[in-house]
């Protein structure tokens, strides 16, 4: 896959053990959601990297000093419905304040493109970091369809994080979103005739929510 600017890939050692449990056929829903968020809260702490922190005065038992903090009113959470709620909570286990939008999305089983049936955003979301989140960037179809829907009410600053993609996903939304950064945990091979991903880990909202 040609290198992207925009898209992170993760390589770390501890994302690696844990993507192999939940890529595992026989590991149950419990489990299955622990790790989607246990791996979804490393990834956050990468992705806050260049979070911008105002100057805060903290009084210390010895004295006051100067400190930084994440403004509270400035992260928003946007799942793409319904795979991406397993994420919300290994972000807010990193940012517990982080307000929390949606977006619904389902695939078309003939074309494969996506459907958007609903949106219910926070009010100023224009001006904050917005972090969308889905487990798997397959064809990269609703992952483009949320973005633009963002960034229709004004969104600027968004990051896309993804626990697996393939490169075609991958592709898709690297160029036709290049000023949003994409973080993955693990680019995966190729996408197969049904759009699914290879070796993947099969469909992650059954997964999580027991629903196959």
């Amino acid at each position: 896959m040609k290198n992207y600017d925009n898209v992170f890939i993760f390589n770390h050692p501890l994302i690696k053990h844990k993507i192999s449990i939940l890529r595992y056929k026989k590991t149950g829903m419990k489990e299955f959601r622990e790790l989607i968020e246990e791996i979804t809260a490393v990834m956050t702490y990468e992705s806050m990297r260049d979070i911008d922190l105002i100057p805060v005065r903290v009084e210390t038992p010895l004295e006051v000093t100067t400190q930084y903090r994440v403004p509270e009113e400035s992260v928003v959470i946007v799942p793409i419905l319904r795979a991406g709620l397993g994420m919300v909570n290994g972000v807010h286990k990193v940012f517990p304040t982080a307000k929390v939008g949606h977006i619904g999305m389902y695939r078309d089983e003939e074309t494969l493109e996506p459907c958007e049936y609903y949106c219910k955003l926070p009010d100023g979301i224009e001006n904050r970091t917005v972090f969308l989140v889905d487990p798997m960037l397959a064809t990269g179809g609703s992952a483009c369809d949320a973005l633009d829907a963002l960034k229709k009410r004004g969104c600027k600053k968004i990051k896309f994080m993804a626990i697996i993609g393939a490169p075609e996903g991958v592709a898709r939304v690297a160029e036709a979103h290049p000023d949003v950064t994409v973080y993955l945990s693990t680019l995966d091979r190729e996408l197969n005739g049904n759009g699914y991903i290879l070796p993947g880990l099969g469909d992650a909202g059954d997964r999580l929510f027991g629903t196959k």
